[in-house]
């Protein structure tokens, strides 16, 4: 398998599908990784295809313990004193240089929440169903020491079960759940056979900026009350219209780049305020709903 590998991603659906062929897994707010366990060592790839080993250096260290050839996808996360699962310090820790990097693990040590195997010593298993991966996966992480820090995302194949931990887990940086077909092999982008749900509220958010032309703005970059920003999905047609009044109004702007690293036009802050439908974790979906 060559460097880096495309990853599977969930498509967002606004329930959890049914039936006898899905398995449902809790959805962590961390970071993204593949770990990759080489001839020779461990690297760690992050979504994007970068190469994060340098930061994560001790889940590098554990990722010694399995066996070469094997290639790993799942979650870097990190805790809190009082066992939440912190977005804010798996961030601190994947923007630091290698050598704070250290420093912050020696103060809150990664776990890397494993859920899907892309290949075993014997070879690539991605066309392989997912119950197939699963059951590879769980044996794979039988065998390592007990103390490690590489462990196996919570799975069921009960949907209530699923949803009860929706429901109550949220406060611990559960973001949602990712149900996946038990059939399905492996395969990079959005296919449909992972989907996902995510906690999500409405709140007012202050627009501070747009992308497209002044007259006509596809989307909009707003600052959420939690001082995230992010853009915006596609604007209705008369939300579109109504916006490009206060566009218009606002002038030249300069560019700007949203926490996920889009880029957009800006606008001074307060001039306008959206209500939107916004997930409560980082990289959540942002839908606009209507203007203040």
């Amino acid at each position: 398998m060559d460097w880096p590998v495309s990853v599977a991603l969930a498509q967002s659906v606004p329930e959890l599908p049914t039936g006898t062929d899905w398995s449902y897994e809790v959805k962590l707010d961390g970071h993204r990784m593949i770990m990759w366990r080489t001839g020779d060592g461990v690297r760690l790839q992050a979504r994007s295809g970068r190469d994060v080993t340098a930061v994560w250096g001790d889940l590098a260290l554990a990722g010694h313990h399995l066996p070469a050839g094997t290639i790993l996808d799942g979650e870097a996360v990190i805790t809190t004193e009082n066992g939440r699962i912190s977005f804010e310090a798996a961030q601190a820790r994947a923007a630091s240089s290698p050598v704070r990097a250290r420093r912050l693990a020696s103060q809150r040590p990664a776990h890397y929440i494993a859920f899907d195997t892309l290949q075993l010593p014997s070879g690539d298993v991605r066309p392989r169903p997912y119950n197939e991966r699963r059951a590879a996966l769980l044996s794979l992480l039988a065998e390592l020491p007990a103390n490690t820090p590489i462990q196996a995302v919570s799975a069921t194949t009960d949907r209530d079960t699923a949803l009860t931990w929706y429901n109550t887990l949220h406060n611990q940086g559960v973001e949602g759940i990712v149900a996946k077909r038990t059939t399905s092999p492996y395969r990079a982008g959005r296919t449909g056979r992972w989907q996902k749900i995510r906690h999500t509220e409405t709140v007012d958010a202050d627009v501070i900026g747009y992308t497209g032309p002044q007259t006509r703005p596809r989307a909009l970059a707003v600052r959420l009350p939690n001082g995230r920003t992010a853009l915006t999905q596609t604007l209705s047609a008369p939300l579109a219209a109504q916006i490009a009044q206060v566009l218009v109004a606002a002038g030249p702007a300069e560019r700007g780049r949203a926490d996920t690293g889009e880029t957009y036009t800006r606008i001074p802050s307060g001039l306008a305020v959206v209500e939107v439908l916004a997930g409560t974790t980082r990289h959540a979906v942002v839908t606009p709903l209507r203007l203040r």
